[in-house]
């Protein structure tokens, strides 16, 4: 316990609930981000765009059917497409990127994470953001337990952590890319 203990000696440390999974998985999605963008890779904003229009376009359609005496729009279709669209494209992804500046890949990544309620299991999956480019490289992932990152008082040891995401990064850049 003394060895995560001196290790958490930033400014701000990062504090979660131990008790909201949320409290936990946000915090670790953020310094997985922050991992991610430090090593390079630039954030691909486009699909948050997208998910923000297609929001905005639902609320607008919402207000349209709460204030007008008609019957609420026959508007089933758009709404399965939009889910459709968030759980085939998006998933768990916490991050999308561009490929770094000056690589010689075309394609950059998808993180994903997942943390199951009432799981301490946190899996991170890094993917690239188009397997079917000859230049992707195989998915890889971990899982671990959270109680490896966070101290009793619920304080995240961001150099255990910044330790095994970086490694899961080197992993996914060493792999043999596919052969045609």
């Amino acid at each position: 316990m003394q060895e995560k203990k001196a290790e958490t000696g930033s400014k701000n440390p990062k504090k979660a609930n131990l008790l909201d999974h949320h409290s936990i998985k946000n915090i670790l999605d953020e310094s997985v981000s922050e991992i991610v963008t430090s090593r390079g890779y630039v954030e691909d904003v486009r699909m948050s765009n997208v998910r923000l229009l297609l929001g905005t376009i639902i609320i607008v359609i919402a207000l349209f059917a709460q204030f007008y005496k008609k019957k609420f729009p026959e508007n089933r279709d758009f709404l399965i497409g939009c889910i459709l669209i968030i759980y085939t494209k998006e998933k768990n992804a916490i991050l999308f990127t561009y490929p770094p500046p000056g690589s010689v890949t075309s394609t950059g990544l998808v993180v994903s994470s997942k943390l199951p309620r009432f799981s301490d299991l946190y899996t991170l999956t890094i993917a690239s953001s188009d397997p079917n480019s000859i230049s992707a490289g195989k998915p890889v992932e971990f899982t671990k337990s959270v109680t490896q990152w966070f101290t009793k008082e619920g304080v995240l040891v961001e150099g255990l952590f910044w330790k095994d995401v970086g490694a899961l990064i080197d992993e996914y850049a060493a792999e043999p890319k596919k052969k045609k």
